[in-house]
């Protein structure tokens, strides 16, 4: 049996085009919603909201389809599950993402990741410890071994598993995302050296919001403080060729957005359709 892609969202965009993607509580209800919307992922947010593992695992099950799965013939779930985990990057606790990980998620968004430290550890525990000199060694996994829940929900064999649970774009047939958020001026001060120093990371995801708390503008997204820090964000991305995500895409600005070049697009869930579809109409030409 061939087994191509799984993770729909590194499929996009490693070809290139950009992604819609959505928060939602960690409740089954939204999953199930979700599974029938054209996204390309989902990330359930457990940063704001709590931290439930349980919870996490029976919306992992709602977003199932068995006919889509007959029909597309593939194991790869129409809209891909990730999540955003509690703690800050400067708090550097591993033990959350290899919950999570377990669990079968495709990737873990992580907040306030401001350090090169900080993203090094993102990255490290999502990945497996491998040989002194294996190839693609760094950053050092430093995930714990439990893969039998997440191969079972991926549909894999352990050892098939084990051979896709890497990050994307570090390893090319990794099936793992790690998105990190930058959140603050000196997120924005070290993003040249993260992406630079730290393979693996596969977006950046700006946070607007506590972004302009720290600049002393809260909210204020067409401040000049604030416009101007979100652009050098973006332009960071681009000169690292590594997809930037705007976290509040809305039909008021979401051509605005795509011509400036976000590929990693979060319409809000609770009032997206029309944008989804203007995004979908927009990153489709």
């Amino acid at each position: 049996m061939e087994i191509g892609r799984l993770n729909g969202i590194i499929g996009k965009l490693e070809r290139g085009k950009s992604v819609c993607v959505t928060f939602a509580p960690g409740d089954p209800a939204n999953a199930q919603i979700a599974a029938t919307e054209p996204y390309d992922g989902i990330v359930f947010e457990m940063e704001h909201g709590p931290y439930d593992v349980r919870a996490l695992r029976d919306c992992l099950q709602g977003l199932l389809n068995r006919r889509q799965i007959v029909e597309s013939a593939s194991l790869a779930p129409a809209v891909t599950p990730l999540v955003r985990i509690p703690p800050n990057g400067a708090e550097m606790n591993q033990w959350v993402a290899k919950q999570v990980l377990d669990s079968g998620v495709y990737g873990i968004v992580w907040p306030h990741v401001s350090t090169v430290d900080e993203a090094r550890s993102a990255v490290a525990s999502c990945r497996y410890a491998r040989p002194d000199g294996a190839p693609r060694f760094e950053p050092r996994g430093q995930r714990g071994d439990a893969p039998a829940a997440a191969a079972r929900y991926w549909g894999l064999t352990q050892p098939e598993y084990y051979a896709r649970a890497d990050v994307w774009p570090l390893d090319p047939k990794g099936e793992i995302l790690v998105a990190i958020m930058c959140e603050d001026v000196i997120g924005l001060k070290n993003l040249p050296r993260i992406l630079q120093e730290v393979p693996g990371i596969g977006a950046v995801i700006i946070g607007e919001g506590d972004l302009s708390q720290n600049l002393g503008f809260p909210r204020q997204y067409k401040h000049p403080a604030v416009a101007g820090a979100i652009a050098e964000i973006l332009s960071i991305c681009k000169a690292h060729n590594v997809a930037c995500g705007h976290p509040h895409v809305e039909k008021d600005n979401v051509d605005e957005v795509v011509a400036q070049g976000f590929r990693w697009l979060m319409p809000r869930p609770e009032r997206s359709n029309a944008t989804l579809a203007r995004a979908r109409q927009l990153t489709s030409a």
